[in-house]
Formats: structure tokens, C-alpha cells, sequence
């Protein structure tokens, strides 16, 4: 099996609801989120690739109009990393049926990674 990832980056707004109000997650706050999409293939392409990192553009056109500079919480209504992860593995499945797995970073040493057991592609 191969395996490629590609990371994107954008920055964003949010606040948690339902933590008790001295909680530093319960303020509205804002990260430089990293987004890290995972893809798999057990062959490659004629050009030996699992698929061409070109393609994965429509990622950054969705990123760069719905994520950027957003307040996440519109989106997403309790915006962990782990809801936001899960959201956007949903949203780019369709677009992408060889993604295994999509992580979010809030911070250089924080991260969420939603990946569904599937079967084998």
C-alpha cells in the first residue's frame, strides 16, 4: 500500500461551548491550523504516483474560501479539532474516495485525526 500526504494551512477563529467559563478553550480564541489530508493506493499511476499532489488544489480552493480567516464555530457548532477533522473528511471524500484520513493541528504539538475504518480501496 502507498501512502501520500499533503498539508494546507490556514487561520481561523473559534471558542467551545459548554466549558465552565475560566476554561482558556471556552474564549474566543484563534489558531494557524494545519490541515494534513492522507491518501492511499495500492498501485500507482502510469506517472508512479498514488495521485498527483496537483490535484489536490480543489482542498485549497475550499480551504482558502470556507476556512480562512473565518470564525470556525458558523461552520462547525462545536469546533474541536476532532468535529473539524471528521467535517472535512466528510465534506472531501466525495471529491477525493482514495483520502484514508484527514488530521488537524491547532498548535505545532496539538493534533485530531478522524480516519472511518473502511475495507480495503
Amino acid at each position: 500500500m502507498y501512502t501520500i500526504s499533503k498539508t494546507f494551512r490556514f487561520e481561523a477563529s473559534h471558542m467551545l461551548v459548554g466549558l465552565p467559563d475560566d476554561h482558556q478553550c471556552s474564549r474566543l480564541h484563534g489558531h494557524s491550523y494545519r490541515i494534513e489530508v492522507e491518501l492511499q493506493g495500492d498501485t500507482l499511476t502510469e506517472e508512479g504516483w498514488v495521485r498527483d499532489y496537483g490535484d489536490l488544489d480543489r482542498i485549497k480552493g475550499y480551504i482558502a474560501d470556507a476556512l480562512d480567516h473565518r470564525h470556525l464555530n458558523s461552520i462547525v457548532p462545536q469546533p474541536t479539532a476532532e468535529h473539524l477533522a471528521r467535517y472535512l473528511h466528510d465534506m472531501w471524500i466525495h471529491w477525493y474516495p482514495d483520502m484514508t484520513a484527514v488530521s488537524v493541528y491547532e498548535t505545532a504539538s496539538t493534533k485530531a485525526t478522524y480516519s472511518p475504518c473502511r475495507g480495503t480501496l
